[in-house]
């Protein structure tokens, strides 16, 4: 598996795109190429927040690539994207402008059809099936263009869970409840990736984000940009870099064990590693999710009763909330309310997939022991 790496100083077009152009050369890219190709780019667009917090995919990134597209004679180029929220005309028009995305216009086309399909899984999958926004459906070549982050419930955000962004709007909370459990719901992304198949990841690591990511974490600047066609080791070797333990990452886990990664092949190309990184902090759902910890022989007998007492949960910080709604509308459960111009939580139910803390606009929302 060859993974490129490639330093970018900062978020500037006559840097990001020769780090680009070097990728594209040394993974042998321009061979997949023609005219009549049509490339679907699936960025990372969670929420509808500013390039310069380091919540979604930058456009100068998506930019580069799609010069170098352009560059190969490739004219079909669309954005396609389901970010939190609705999945209609309205809401994705706002992610766009606020992400910085209309500036790529008119040499990609950001999409406006928001219809969905079913498509059937791989035999012996746990989802028999997957309901994915058509443009992706209808793309000849799957370029996923991701941000290198920290994730309050699965720890790390890179290729494989940036996929989640093709199942439409809403659907996202249904498949949190459908498949609670980290372990189950990390299958699920991994069957998911596996649907989807992206020809190639790009991960945009020129500024990452540590903490209480996807949204609500802080700045870590790395100043890298990642390529490779295996997203699958990519993820093992950017989780790596990030100083976390890949196999402590339950999506990355899995996918060793299913083959689907390979740790052991990857050939570095590129740039040196760079030296001395701190680790990035982790999100405080899993510094307090004791039953994370527990040692092998005690997860059978004791995981329910200790997941339960040392469980993490979101709590609201009121005088942040504004009563936007957002938390609400993301959880998987129902459990939330807004009352009075101010959320109100029940713990009851409560699945601890911080779709809320993800959601919140104001990071409104922290997180909690239960014992």
């Amino acid at each position: 598996m060859i993974q490129t790496l490639y330093h970018v100083k900062e978020y500037k077009e006559d840097l990001i795109y020769p780090a680009i152009c070097k990728a594209m050369e040394t993974l042998g890219i321009a061979g997949d190429m023609r005219p009549d190709l049509k490339v679907v780019i699936k960025p990372n667009l969670i929420m509808a927040k500013s390039p310069d917090f380091p919540v979604t995919t930058h456009p100068l990134v998506i930019k580069a690539v799609v010069r170098w597209l352009k560059a190969q004679g490739v004219k079909n180029i669309v954005l396609a994207e389901s970010s939190g929220g609705l999945y209609n005309g309205e809401h994705m028009k706002n992610i766009y402008q606020a992400c910085g995305m209309r500036q790529l216009e008119p040499d990609i086309t950001l999409n406006m059809d928001f219809s969905a399909r079913t498509v059937n899984c791989k035999n012996g999958f746990a989802n028999h099936s997957f309901h994915i926004i058509t443009p992706i459906l209808e793309a000849d070549y799957i370029i996923n263009i991701c941000k290198l982050k920290t994730h309050a419930m699965t720890g790390y955000s890179g290729g494989i869970k940036n996929l989640f962004g093709v199942i439409p709007g809403l659907e996202k909370p249904q498949l949190h409840y459908r498949w609670p459990d980290i372990h189950d719901f990390s299958r699920m992304l991994l069957e998911l990736a596996q649907t989807v198949s992206p020809q190639l990841t790009i991960i945009d690591a020129v500024n990452a984000m540590e903490g209480n990511g996807p949204t609500g974490g802080t700045s870590y600047p790395l100043h890298l940009i990642l390529a490779a066609r295996d997203f699958y080791t990519q993820d093992y070797f950017a989780a790596k870099l990030m100083g976390l333990n890949p196999m402590a990452v339950e999506m990355i886990r899995l996918a060793v064990e299913k083959g689907l990664a390979q740790p052991d092949k990857i050939e570095l190309i590129g740039d040196t590693l760079p030296e001395n990184l701190p680790p990035f902090q982790t999100p405080d759902a899993i510094k307090l999710d004791f039953s994370s910890s527990l040692p092998g022989f005690l997860q059978r007998p004791f995981a329910l009763i200790a997941g339960r007492l040392f469980k993490s949960y979101p709590q609201l910080e009121k005088e942040k909330c504004i009563g936007c709604g957002k938390c609400a509308e993301s959880c998987p459960a129902h459990i939330i309310k807004i009352e009075n111009g101010k959320a109100k939580f029940k713990k009851k139910k409560c699945i601890s997939c911080f779709c809320c803390q993800e959601m919140c606009p104001m990071k409104a929302i922290s997180v909690k022991k239960a014992f």
